[in-house]
């Protein structure tokens, strides 16, 4: 029998004041997550505080990594039956309903993540406090792994701040950091991290009542306008999701409209959602974007604190402003300052976009100098060279470079074609020079290739690797091989859809089907985006000689680039695409998307068997976050193997 001495998991203590502290400090792991066993130690102590109440209880972390981070997912990996996904459900439902109905009051003091299942406990507790610090993140994120919040999120987050900003973080997954958490009303303040333990005290002794929405967010959780707000949620699912493919969105809605969150009083629901392809799917994405993760925590490596950036263009200039938001000092090169500006311009926006808080704004921007003359150079850790794709110009930079950065700084590409075996030649010590390629937008794509080349060593790849995981990236590690791998397995894919247009298919329907497929964007309107010379160019390089597409080469011929020049496969104003009504995914041809997908896998596959990835799992993880490949899939390489 568990006792409060025997506990793995949990530490109690009681102050002067009648306060029992309990933290949180999971044996044998990095991060706090919510399992079977933890979650019976949580009983035992509340078994324990029923028998002896404190004046107020206090829940912490004793992880340096945040407050808890949710459920164990592999409890979930391992959910054979009905009964067990039920029973999964029912174990945090129960406990934490009887955590809300203490006699005493609680509270949740959070620093750094508060995810899932961690933030449905601090939701049962009458208080939460947050630290006011960057890391402090708040999400119920369960949408994103093909599931929903059944341990009591459903119930309380739209009653603590009103149904559609609650609607909105279970439907999206989106987190609320420090400043928005307090505004939304899901916690009671944002607190200094020295004054915590004070305020925390102070707060779970004030007597005050808990928190809960008013005004219109709080009638939405009541007749009619319930059922309004629900049916305006599934119009907006329904817009973004029309084939289905995500069905936990749908089911949030249900449980909170229909069974005020309890997924008990629904189990046909819970069973159809935990036992679906897409939750299957979603959950090992999301392994897989861990095991990306892991290979941005090298250890032994020093972080980087000075990026030199040399190339202020669009690539190069969003690069610069990346790291500099990611708190570096980024010294940005260029000819002169007016080819410098723009990324200026840029990188002001995207602050004042991410960093709610203007004195942050103002700061990361302060990080970002402007450097034509190449003064940062010697003072930096990470170089990365963003010039146009000559490789005569990219190798005198390097000559030029090399004798004047620092002994041990990185040198590094952001090439997305050439070889790093051509690009070596001349430099004094070639495994120096390593790649480390972003994709456009730098701010919105997830994935960056570290590239390597055969017989490296492995210092320079860790230790790139470590700075991609630094700025919050993913870091793929791939070798030197036309195209790596994301552009290698596109071009084809880009190449077949315009074949399809020869042949007298619309662009208009091209994207449909690959958008009905689950595509976050059709293969036409994203060559446009890209740019057509430039999908030439990659298509050149890697078509082996064939012949490129009529359509394309016609466009070419006009001057017709995209969206940079206002019109390729389509008219671009205010930088979206006009499309041609009556362009449904029911006029595609038999078969289409099937054609225009197959030369991806194929292409992924070819890219395992060459050893440019290491393995079939990374290869569908750099091709999902790479893409935006369709995530409920699993993987182009995944989805072949379901679907033979």
């Amino acid at each position: 029998m568990t006792t409060l001495d025997s506990l793995s998991h949990w530490r109690l203590e009681r102050d002067a004041d009648h306060v029992a502290w309990l933290t949180f400090d999971r044996a044998g792991s990095a991060v706090n997550a919510l399992s079977a066993d933890t979650m019976t130690e949580l009983a035992v102590v509340l078994d324990a505080l029923d028998a002896a109440p404190p004046k107020g209880l206090i829940i912490q972390s004793g992880k340096a990594t945040g407050f808890i981070v949710g459920a164990d997912v592999n409890e979930f990996a391992s959910l054979d039956t009905p009964e067990q996904a039920r029973a999964l459900v029912a174990r945090g439902w129960n406990l934490f309903n009887r955590l809300a109905a203490v006699r005493y009051p609680t509270l949740a003091l959070i620093q750094g993540h508060c995810l899932g299942g961690g933030l449905e406990l601090a939701l049962a507790c009458r208080y939460r406090l947050v630290a006011d610090e960057p890391g402090t993140s708040l999400a119920l994120p369960e949408v994103m792994l093909g599931i929903f919040p059944g341990w009591g999120g459903m119930l309380r987050l739209p009653q603590v701040i009103g149904a559609p900003a609650a609607l909105d973080m279970m439907l999206t997954g989106r987190g609320a950091d420090a400043r928005r958490a307090a505004a939304l009303g899901l916690a009671d303040a944002r607190v200094p991290t020295r004054l915590l333990r004070a305020a925390a005290r102070q707060t779970v002794l004030s007597n005050q009542p808990a928190r809960r929405a008013r005004g219109l967010g709080g009638w939405a959780n009541r007749w009619p306008l319930k059922s309004v707000v629900a049916n305006r949620a599934r119009k907006q699912i329904a817009a973004k999701d029309p084939q289905g493919h995500y069905p936990a969105a749908p089911a949030i809605v249900t449980l909170w409209e229909k069974h005020g969150g309890n997924a008990l009083q629904a189990p046909g629901l819970i069973d159809g959602i935990i036992a679906s392809d897409t939750a299957r799917n979603l959950l090992r994405v999301f392994r897989l974007q861990e095991r990306l993760k892991a290979n941005g925590k090298q250890t032994g490596v020093t972080p980087a604190r000075h990026v030199h950036v040399v190339g202020a263009g669009v690539m190069g200039g969003d690069i610069a402003a990346w790291c500099a938001l990611k708190g570096m000092t980024v010294t940005l090169q260029d000819q002169d300052m007016a080819r410098i500006a723009p990324a200026v311009q840029r990188a002001a926006a995207l602050y004042a976009r991410r960093l709610k808080d203007p004195r942050l704004a103002r700061a990361a921007f302060d990080r970002l100098i402007p450097d034509p003359a190449g003064g940062g150079v010697p003072l930096a850790d990470v170089v990365i060279e963003a010039i146009s794709e000559q490789p005569e110009a990219k190798r005198a930079l390097y000559r030029s470079l090399e004798p004047r950065m620092k002994p041990g700084a990185l040198l590094a590409t952001n090439t997305s074609s050439l070889s790093l075996e051509t690009l070596r030649t001349g430099l004094a010590d070639p495994t120096r020079l390593i790649g480390i390629h972003f994709f456009n937008p730098v701010a919105k794509m997830p994935l960056v290739e570290v590239v390597h080349a055969d017989g490296d060593a492995g210092d320079a790849l860790a230790r790139a690797c470590a700075f991609v995981g630094q700025i919050d990236k993913l870091a793929l590690p791939v070798k030197s091989a036309p195209g790596f791998l994301v552009n290698a397995v596109l071009a084809p894919y880009l190449l077949q859809a315009m074949r399809s247009v020869d042949d007298g298919v619309a662009p208009e329907t091209v994207d449909a089907a690959m958008v009905a497929f689950g595509m976050p964007m059709g293969p036409l309107e994203l060559a446009d985006t890209v740019g057509l010379d430039i999908a030439r160019a990659a298509g050149d390089e890697l078509a082996g000689g064939a012949e490129p597409p009529r359509c394309l080469a016609e466009r070419l011929a006009r001057g017709d680039l995209g969206k940079k020049s206002g019109k390729g496969f389509y008219t671009w104003r205010d930088g979206k695409p006009v499309k041609q009504a009556g362009a449904a995914p029911a006029a595609a041809p038999a078969g289409l998307a099937e054609r225009l997908i197959q030369p991806l896998v194929d292409a992924t596959r070819q890219r395992v068997e060459a050893g440019v990835v290491a393995d079939a799992d990374l290869a569908d993880a750099g091709v999902i976050f790479g893409t935006g490949f369709a995530p409920f899939t699993g993987g182009p390489l995944h989805y072949q193997r379901s679907n033979p």
